[in-house]
């Protein structure tokens, strides 16, 4: 099913000098209601990008569909896993490059249901896959992988040549789908590649269940945030826009040539723990309230934190903002949704 929006525009971006690259270029996105999908989507038309979005259920409250869906996206609809269908969207739009972001992302719902999690992650991406191999226009492709992907390690930060050791279902579900993804590449010689990131932030991520949307939601509510473990796990926290750029800098290294079959990591190298994070949520916010911490979380890896030489070498990645300003980006975004207006 196919559908074509209004023509509203997402969110404010700025164009790159670089835009020429991707004007009239046909692009697929999977996953263009999740929240780092959404974001994408908003860039590449702003670049001018022919854009079609594989998505399987309609969010109203995503960054593509709430804020009002350029006309220039394709909507098709329907699940990833249904290779037919992948193969008539590359084949009727003549699609060259391909974003891979549709996955169950949610660790808490993956501990709940591994089976969906694992079919879903695993079986949607082999399937995409196999569509852009029997695909004549198909040029450069990027799969979403995860640092979760890398499991428990010894030594930090992950390394992009690190064994991938993961143990819990969601780990192991990015893990499969970055092994099929570089798997395609040194069989077929299939233009891919995948990324590794840690935990994307920004305007738009409804995932409530999530670290900084559920904190900032609880905050503006007056509500005390709650952690869900002891708060001193860290992570790697990167705003959504300097993620996106990253993934249009590797899909265009890709298509040239000069990354093929290879993982890059995504980060801004600076580890927080979850406490960190959310004292400055209550910064950001000026809101005075003690965290609830419930020592709950189960299943999780404790530290993860990523080396991205490969990604400022290789790509000539670098960040346009730090975590601070990506928090003073993100937090009007919830105070507009939270108050019924438009972001």
């Amino acid at each position: 099913m196919l559908r074509r929006g209004s023509s509203r525009s997402l969110l404010p971006m700025s164009v790159s000098a670089d835009d020429s690259y991707w004007r009239d270029r046909p692009v697929l996105v999977t996953g263009g209601t999740g929240f780092a999908g959404g974001w994408l989507v908003a860039r590449l038309v702003e670049l001018g990008a022919r854009v079609v979005s594989v998505v399987r259920d309609w969010v109203p409250e995503s960054v593509l569909l709430g804020s009002g869906m350029p006309k220039d996206v394709t909507l098709v609809f329907g699940d990833i896993r249904e290779q037919a269908l992948l193969e008539r969207a590359l084949g009727d739009y003549e699609i060259e490059v391909v974003f891979h972001l549709a996955a169950q992302t949610i660790v808490p719902i993956a501990n709940r249901n591994p089976v969906e999690t694992l079919d879903t992650n695993i079986r949607g991406t082999s399937s995409l896959l196999e569509a852009c191999r029997r695909s004549p226009c198909f040029a450069a492709g990027v799969v979403a992988s995860s640092d979760k992907a890398y499991g428990a390690q010894d030594a930090l930060p992950y390394r992009e040549g690190a064994p991938l050791l993961p143990v819990h279902p969601y780990d192991v579900s990015k893990a499969c789908a970055d092994l099929v993804a570089r798997s395609y590449a040194a069989t077929y010689d299939l233009p891919v590649a995948v990324t590794r990131a840690g935990n994307f932030f920004g305007g738009g991520d409804v995932n409530w269940s999530r670290l900084v949307p559920g904190t900032i939601r609880s905050v503006l509510r007056g509500r005390p945030p709650v952690i869900r473990s002891d708060g001193s796990p860290l992570r790697d926290y990167i705003y959504v826009e300097d993620a996106v750029e990253a993934y249009l800098l590797l899909a265009r290294a890709v298509a040239e040539g000069r990354v093929r079959g290879e993982a890059v990591n995504i980060s801004y190298e600076r580890p927080l723990s979850v406490r960190q994070v959310v004292d400055a949520i209550l910064v950001e916010t000026r809101v005075d309230l003690e965290p609830v911490t419930e020592g709950s979380a189960r299943h999780e890896i404790h530290d993860q934190y990523l080396d991205a030489s490969l990604a400022r070498e290789r790509l000539g990645w670098e960040p346009t903002y730090d975590f601070e300003e990506g928090l003073r980006r993100t937090v009007p975004w919830y105070r507009a949704h939270l108050e019924g207006t438009s972001a």
